[in-house]
């Protein structure tokens, strides 16, 4: 009796493994597609690696160049109203020419990565609430995915800007139009500190 239903009984199993497996494969399909569902407000996987990599490129440049000293060279970089060679004090429209101490850094760091960049310059102004800014790159309005990276940098009474270094801060600052005033009393030892940041977004 036992053995006459023995195949029965397998068949039954067998369709019962199946049944189950088939069940389990349609729950984990439908669970890797809900957990990897991307949605308008989701931010991409490359979105987020782009923005990373412009954010380290960012941070580099900045440290790298004061190091080298071509950062404070550039803030001096400077002269009757406007850095030097741009237009109407309204900063560079892209990497600054190949005279400014930031155009091969520049060049390396974002310019062949197809990522724009804007470089503000923030320094004490008692005339403004405290606080005011001047561009030096100016490439417009940065995406949603932009990312930041920021350094302050002390400058001098006796350090010299313009465009051959011929003027100095705490003799000529004033007078030759520099963006920032002393920072306190007659700027012989320190003139300010200011802090340079760079946005830095996908075009």
């Amino acid at each position: 009796m036992f053995v006459e239903h023995l195949p029965d009984d397998r068949g039954q199993a067998h369709t019962l493994e199946a049944f189950t497996a088939a069940l389990l494969l349609v729950t984990g399909l439908i669970f890797a597609t809900q957990a990897t569902a991307v949605t308008p407000l989701s931010a991409s996987t490359s979105n987020q690696h782009v923005e990373n990599q412009a954010e380290i490129a960012a941070g580099d440049l900045l440290a790298t160049t004061e190091a080298s000293g071509n950062l404070r060279a550039a803030l001096l970089h400077y002269d009757n109203g406007s850095f030097v060679g741009a237009t109407d004090g309204a900063g560079y429209a892209g990497i600054p020419p190949a005279s400014h101490p930031l155009h091969d850094p520049l060049t390396e760091a974002f310019g062949d990565r197809q990522i724009a960049f804007d470089i503000d310059v923030y320094y004490p102004d008692d005339s403004s609430d405290g606080t005011s800014d001047v561009a030096m790159v100016d490439m417009g309005s940065p995406s949603d995915n932009a990312a930041t990276a920021s350094t302050r940098v002390t400058l001098y009474g006796d350090d010299r800007f313009g465009d051959d270094d011929q003027h100095v801060l705490a003799e000529d600052g004033p007078g030759r139009g520099y963006f920032a005033d002393p920072a306190d009393g007659d700027g012989e030892i320190l003139y300010t500190v200011v802090e340079v940041r760079i946005t830095a977004w996908q075009m």
